[in-house]
């Protein structure tokens, strides 16, 4: 016994002399590469060919030293401290409204004003040419140098000069800037007329307070006979912590441990329990999910699958684990965003990019047709911008979001006028032939097969975009009606029309809509399902 304790101390002071030796190696280390980087600055600075801009060459180095450790921990100089009030608040001052520019104009224009912002009651519309604020003119300017015009100090007041370009009438709008916030919340409702019974919403950011928004619409939905919850988290990147875990408590009990954080320091380590009485612990929940769903959205996700109160269907998420400390003050203004745990959910699992969570059902999205996608690529056309302004000048008012459709002679006008305008887009089938004569020519058979190799360009370069409209009608009429409707009923409408042809949706309806199979999932009976 006496041996077993002696041993004991002696191995207990062997560690204590290694970790003492550990610090001191690694301050030593420390503070040489400090004094090198040091010296190696001040010879930079005296003897390079060039004047050095000590901000632009420190803080490039600074970059470097954090991308090094994870993408997360950033620097924000004096410079950038607005840009990381917004990024911890979700809010800005301005005009609330989404700009573009216009390649064929060479102008800015308004793509959307915001629902309640300050550009949509003062009555800008979409495709608005944006002529001068001000006294400056921004007929000759680029995106970012109307925007940072259009932000400022809430309160303040400006004067506007845009032109209408379905009347070509030049008009004068004075604006006032106020605090923007997007909402948290981008739509909820009844699916199905409520006919199934399944309430959604689609919440896009834990940012700001949310938790309130979220437990009101709950209690909404409940009143309109909600039995089932879809919660749609697919391009939610996150935020507070804390509103995370008032929200999950909504459905899940007093006093559960939701989520734990382990960092270096002892501060960094805490643990996030429900603090309420629940709203409701039995109706049954799918969460969607997909690559852009990150942080406290993965936790949500995450803690309803380990306790077995939600199930999840999509694709794998982000991967972001990792917490931030997000105002570390240095000296001169400057901030730092710094890493410094680790998210653990209640089954004990981290969250790494490598992993992220896994739905209990996969479902991948559609993809889209090369040609939907140049007709929707702002950098490539206006055509549908255009057909979209010309369409609102013409109806003042239309259906419902859900109810709205083109007819068929409103798709052919479109078309016609994609043909007219002379559209064209990369076919990746002529990328993919450009590749195989390549091939053909290294291993030595292009010559044998050169008709056949001429028969086939033939055909694919004759590019027909009327056929190519036709075939993929049902996309391209859905992208021109979600723009349409995003003019009339905002974000909110533009959603509507996005889920009528949502397929990781009907996989959410299907499964509630069966008992059986919701159950067989939650309880881990049906693993690895996967829908096409």
């Amino acid at each position: 016994m006496k041996r077993s304790i002696f041993l004991l101390i002696c191995a207990c002071f062997m560690s204590l002399t290694m970790n003492g030796q550990g610090t001191k190696n690694h301050n030593l280390e420390v503070s040489k590469n400090l004094e090198i980087f040091n010296a190696l600055y001040k010879n930079l600075d005296l003897m390079y060919v060039d004047t050095l801009d000590a901000n632009k060459v420190i803080t490039a180095g600074i970059d470097a030293m954090l991308h090094s450790l994870d993408r997360y921990t950033e620097y924000y100089p004096e410079a950038r401290q607005k840009e990381l009030k917004t990024m911890l608040t979700g809010k800005y001052a301005g005009v609330g409204a989404l700009i573009r520019y216009h390649q064929k104009l060479k102008r800015v224009v308004v793509e959307e004003p915001y629902e309640g912002m300050p550009a949509a009651e003062a009555g800008l519309k979409k495709g608005d040419i944006i002529l001068q604020i001000d006294d400056t003119l921004m007929t000759d300017k680029n995106t970012s140098y109307v925007s940072s015009h259009l932000r400022g100090e809430s309160g303040t007041t400006f004067m506007l000069k845009i032109q209408r370009p379905s009347t070509g009438k030049k008009m004068s709008f004075k604006i006032t800037r106020r605090s923007i916030k997007m909402p948290e919340i981008t739509w909820y409702g009844m699916l199905d007329e409520g006919k199934d019974k399944i309430g959604y919403i689609n919440l896009n950011t834990f940012t700001g307070e949310p938790a309130k928004p979220m437990r009101l619409a709950f209690l909404d939905l409940k009143k309109q006979g909600a039995e089932k919850l879809v919660l749609d988290l697919r391009g939610n990147g996150g935020g507070s912590l804390a509103e995370c875990v008032d929200i999950l408590n909504m459905w899940i009990p007093k006093g559960q441990r939701i989520v734990e954080t382990k960092g270096k320091l002892k501060r960094a380590n805490n643990e996030y329990k429900t603090r309420m009485e629940p709203l409701d612990t039995v109706m049954p929940i799918v969460v969607l999910v997909n690559q852009e769903t990150a942080s406290a959205s993965e936790i949500t996700s995450g803690a309803l699958q380990d306790l077995k109160r939600g199930i999840i269907i999509g694709t794998r998420t982000y991967g972001k684990g990792l917490v931030q400390v997000p105002n570390i003050d240095l000296p001169y203004n400057a901030n730092l965003k710094l890493t410094t745990s680790r998210y653990y959910l209640p089954s004990g699992r981290g969250i790494t990019m490598e992993e992220g969570i896994k739905p209990d059902v996969e479902v991948k999205p559609d993809t889209m047709a090369n040609i939907t996608l140049y007709l929707n690529r702002i950098d490539s056309t206006e055509v549908m911008l255009d057909y979209v302004v010309d369409y609102i000048s013409k109806h003042a008012t239309i259906a419902p979001a859900k109810d709205f459709h083109l007819t068929d002679a409103d798709y052919e006008d479109f078309k016609q006028r994609v043909i007219k305008a002379g559209f064209t887009y990369d076919q990746v089938s002529k990328k993919q032939f450009d590749e195989l004569i390549k091939t053909a020519k290294f291993e030595g058979y292009y010559d044998d097969a050169k008709a056949e190799f001429d028969a086939l360009k033939a055909k694919i370069d004759h590019h027909d975009v009327a056929r190519d409209m036709d075939a993929h009608r049902q996309e391209i009429q859905q992208l021109l009606e979600q723009d349409i409707v995003s003019a009339y009923y905002y974000q909110g409408g533009e959603l509507q029309v996005a889920l009528r042809s949502d397929k990781t949706l009907d996989k959410a309806k299907e499964i509630l809509n069966d008992k059986d199979a919701y159950l067989r999932i939650i309880n881990g009976k049906e693993k690895d399902a996967k829908s096409d």
